[in-house]
């Protein structure tokens, strides 16, 4: 007799199909969403070609980007073969774009170094083959092509500035095993380590900042013993590190250059010499650059690269190795704009690279003679060229004839590769780093705004009139209308986008073709076309960064009855643009301090626009009608929370601080979330399996401050009530780790943190839960069903004049309990829809799985039995028994199986159709899709058939006409025959 199952398996059962739901189907990939695998941008230093087989005639392209991105690109089609991201695990965010990537020639292998860890990889696969940590920060990494045993080794510099030490450690290439290890004790700055053939040199800054000189130490490469000490230059020559340029690492004669603080002159010194040489730069030099190879066998010449304002000029010179004499060899023309040199290396011979606005030149170290000439082709435009790596290739015959590839970072922030002057690829590299972004609506025509307008503002008669005549005047483009017919129709049944005519941007009827405008921390502003898979529709450089610096967004809104975005950053800067084309209509640059904290999102009587809060939480007064309505949060000098509302007087309102939250001590604020501007609620209640109905609070101003406890490791969560500054709840979790990322999400009348925690069980203090955990917690009106509280029979109510009961003031009833994620999480975020009747997602992106994942908010059920089944009355409402650990379903995962990296803020929007949500995801990646917690409910799916419907249809439809007549026919016959 077989058993019938239990309500438990039929409950897991029913709750693995909205996981297949869930799930990305394979004909929606590439269809629903869209993703950019970036590197970010390039840096010169750490990009280079390199051939990951001895025996194989084809070269990867290799960088460690900005981003700390490390990656081989192939240089025939512009595709990413595999990347490693570095930074993932680095917590500080200066770290970033600072570490190194070097290749040995004819090696299978390529090494990097970030942060305190040295790793290689694969070069082909990009598997890791060892990884080593050590102490201290990498200050430079370089391969020793010349060793004792038949393999090339790694040179790895360190600081290590809490002993004030310098280590230089030479590792096996094999296994990252040390060889020899060099440590110097002076608290000298450590700038590089160079080899020639016979011996290593560790160049550091020695004395005080703005009166530095050279130090150069000298080591035996077998044993890593110090040989020899120079001291170059005398004090007051370099200012910072930023003066030294070191090149030629391991070059047959290794070199340190500098110039003066006016850039008037550039002082050249072969290390392992005493004495340097000097040489006149170009007037009006505001940056040099020096490419020398980086090969044992090359011939020693390297060039001099200097910028001007409006050019740049190229000037080769050859070192003499008997004497160590420097000699200018030839001049490479001043040319106009912006260009870039790249040095390659055949055997002994030297070639450097010269791009141009509008050319490729080659020209051999040997002599000024170019060896080829190539404009640039399938270019709109001039191409203004950063930096740039290049491979030179001989061709076999009598005419013996070159072919130059170079791979270039352009002015506006792309990765071109330039194969014998034509444009091979490009990649968009300048989406990497984003650091604000927002939805925005496709603007209407001005012209129909206008008149939309005008009839708004127009007598019922009038309008009607004027309506008409709009309508007549429309009948002009019901031509191209019908023309596009054919295509609408054969695109529905093919289950295909529409793609708008000419380029032009439209509105579609699902809601599904919106623009993202991205800020990336360089300065660039993109307006992205969800509806065309996140192609780029526009570029604008809003400001030019300093080297070194980020741009630092503190607020993006779009208003979408001008169709314009302002973006606020932390300097008192702003641009404001064009949302359908870019133009900038309005900017300031950024000025040299910082003087916004935050920015808030208000309403005003002129409409709703972004507030400038103060470093210390000052605003100032308002005009009238640009002051908030509502109680603005600010943080305060020390840490504090204030409420801050505006009082007006005449045509000014003051600011008022209306209440002031004070953190208990030690505890510092690690994570502040709000309600999203569009949280749509479509039930004030939760009805239960019994039919009763537990009340939500849906209390508009409040907000979820996270603080920790250093000291204790003590995570604290408060709910604040931004009126009237009154703690609503609060809940502790203790063994919260404080070096690790908190955040929280808030919508409806819920919320959710993640943290990591380690806590020893209360019931069983021999067991400990340590990872990753998320709270969620439930906030009604009552404890109890079918009750709304003690403010049930009020009529009004204010938080700053509670109800007078005995509990004092009406508080919620908060049901939380707590998760543990079967991996980290982070960027959280909550779906929207247009209604909020389907139900929410909490996307959050998975940093080790490097994916994003939707957890269903029916998971995270605080109200879940604890420690038994549950009853039919909670089946019936949804709740399934309590299971603390989450695991990362793949079917939840909307990415996937593409890579996504780097991933810092997952941003919202609904579509038209109540059933989607858009979602976007920007960081190192650009990833955007469609998702729909409760099934397409509203619109027929891709898969859906239609060619089998409208076959069908026209079946029955050419049946009927054939069949009719026959029925008729037959129907007059049996009457006629009918006896009498």
């Amino acid at each position: 007799m077989l058993a019938m199952p239990s309500a438990t398996t039929l409950l897991i059962g029913l709750l693995a199909l909205p996981s297949a739901v869930r799930a990305v189907f394979r004909d929606e990939v590439g269809h629903i969403d869209y993703h950019y695998q970036l590197l970010g941008l390039p840096k010169r230093e750490t990009t280079f070609f390199h051939r990951p087989r001895k025996d194989e005639q084809g070269s990867l392209l290799y960088t460690l980007s900005d981003e700390g991105v490390l990656g081989a690109v192939n240089p025939g089609t512009g595709g990413v073969v595999w990347r490693q991201f570095l930074a993932g695990d680095s917590n500080n965010e200066t770290a970033v774009g600072e570490g190194f990537a070097r290749a040995g020639e004819g090696e299978g292998w390529v090494a990097s170094a970030y942060g305190g860890e040295v790793h290689a990889w694969d070069a082909v696969t990009g598997r890791n083959t060892f990884w080593a940590r050590f102490p201290g920060k990498v200050k430079d990494l370089e391969v020793m092509e010349m060793t004792e045993a038949e393999r090339k080794d790694v040179l790895v510099l360190f600081e290590e500035e809490e002993k004030g030490e310098t280590v230089l450690r030479r590792l096996n290439a094999l296994n990252g095993d040390v060889v020899w290890e060099f440590r110097e004790v002076t608290k000298d700055v450590p700038l590089q380590v160079s080899t020639n053939v016979e011996k290593v040199f560790v160049v550091f800054l020695k004395g005080t900042k703005g009166a530095y000189s050279l130090k150069v130490t000298t080591l035996d490469t077998l044993t890593g013993k110090r040989l020899d000490e120079l001291v170059i230059g005398t004090k007051a020559n370099l200012n910072d590190e930023g003066d030294i340029m070191l090149v030629g690492a391991n070059s047959a004669a290794p070199i340190v250059a500098w110039t003066d603080a006016e850039h008037t002159a550039l002082r050249v010194n072969v290390l392992g010499l005493k004495t340097s040489q000097e040489f006149p730069l170009v007037e009006g030099t505001v940056e040099v650059e020096i490419h020398a190879p980086h090969l044992i066998q090359s011939q020693p010449h390297f060039l001099v690269h200097s910028k001007t304002a409006t050019g740049n000029k190229g000037e080769v010179y050859h070192i003499d190795l008997k004497t160590g004499h420097i000699s200018k060899a030839y001049d490479l023309p001043l040319l106009p704009g912006k260009g870039a040199f790249a040095t390659s290396s055949i055997s002994a011979n030297v070639y450097f690279t010269r791009i141009t606005e509008d050319e490729l030149i080659l020209v051999s170290s040997q002599s000024h003679g170019v060896l080829g000439r190539w404009p640039l082709k399938n270019t709109n435009s001039k191409v203004a060229s950063i930096h740039a790596v290049s491979e030179v290739i001989k061709k076999a015959g009598a005419d013996g004839s070159y072919a130059v590839r170079s791979a270039a970072l352009t002015a506006d922030d792309e990765w071109a590769l330039v194969r014998n002057g034509e444009i091979g690829w490009t990649r968009p590299e300048g989406l990497s780093g984003g650091v604000a972004a927002t939805f925005a609506e496709i603007p209407e025509s001005e012209e129909l705004a206008k008149s939309l307008e005008q009839e708004a503002h127009s007598n019922p008669v009038q309008a009607y009139i004027h309506r008409v005549k709009r309508h007549i005047n429309d009948l002009q483009y019901l031509p191209a209308y019908l023309n596009n017919v054919p295509t609408r129709l054969i695109s529905s049944i093919a289950g295909t986008d529409v793609t708008s005519s000419a380029g032009k941007l439209s509105r579609d009827s699902f809601g599904f073709h919106k623009l993202v405008i991205l800020a990336t921390k360089r300065g660039m502003v993109y307006g992205l076309d969800i509806g065309n898979s996140g192609a780029a529709v526009w570029q604008k450089r809003a400001f030019q960064i300093s080297k070194g610096q980020k741009w630092d967004v503190k607020g993006i809104l779009v208003n979408e009855s001008s169709g314009e975005v302002t973006i606020l950053g932390a300097h008192n800067d702003f641009v404001v643009l064009k949302t359908e084309t870019g133009q900038v209509i309005s900017a300031k640059a950024p000025s040299s301090e910082a003087t916004t904290q935050s920015t808030a999102l208000i309403d005003t009587a002129s409409g709703p626009r972004l507030l400038r809060i103060g470093l210390d939480g000052k605003i100032g007064d308002l005009p009238v009608d640009k002051a908030p309505k509502q109680t603005v949060v600010t943080r305060g000098a020390d840490g504090e929370l204030k409420g801050v509302v505006f009082i007006p007087d005449g045509t000014t309102a003051h600011e008022s601080t209306s209440w002031i939250f004070s953190l208990p001590e030690n505890q510092r604020v690690v994570s502040i979330a709000t309600r999203p501007s569009h949280d749509a609620v479509a039930s004030i209640g939760r009805v239960l399996g019994d039919r009763t109905v537990k009340y939500k609070y849906l209390n508009p101003n409040t907000i979820v401050v996270a603080a920790i406890d250093d000291k204790t490791w003590t995570l604290t969560v408060y709910l604040l009530d931004t009126v009237s500054g009154q703690i609503l709840s609060s809940a502790k979790y203790n063994g919260v780790d404080p070096t690790k990322p908190v955040e929280c999400a808030m919508a409806e009348n819920w919320f959710v943190c993640s943290f990591f925690g380690q806590y020893t069980l209360r019931d069983n203090s021999a067991q400990s839960l340590k990872g990753y955990q998320i709270a969620v917690s439930d906030l009604y009106e009552s404890e109890e069903a079918n009750d709304r509280g003690p403010l049930g029979d009020a009529s009004t109510f204010s938080s700053l004049d509670p109800v007078d009961v005995p509990t004092g003031v009406a508080l919620p009833s908060v049901v939380s309990q707590t998760y543990i994620m079967g991996a980290p999480v982070s960027a959280l975020q909550v779906s929207q829809t247009r209604q909020g009747i389907t139900t929410r997602h909490i996307l959050a992106y998975l940093p080790e799985n490097h994916g994003i994942m939707g957890i269903p908010r029916m998971l995270l059920e605080p109200r879940r039995p604890v420690g038994r089944d549950a009853t039919h009355a909670e089946i019936e409402e949804g709740l399934f028994r309590y299971h603390p650990a989450i695991e990362i379903d793949p079917k939840s995962v909307i990415t996937h199986e593409r890579d996504i990296v780097g991933i810092k803020k997952i941003i919202t929007s609904p579509a038209i159709v109540e059933s989607t949500s858009l979602v976007f995801a920007y960081g190192v990646d650009i990833f955007g899709t469609r998702v729909t917690p409760s099934f397409l409910f509203d619109i027929l799916g891709k898969g859906f058939n239609k060619v089998s419907l409208v076959s069908t249809v026209l079946a029955l439809f050419v049946g009927v006409t054939m069949l009719g007549p026959m029925v008729r026919k037959k129907q007059i016959n049996l009457r006629w025959s009918a006896p009498m």
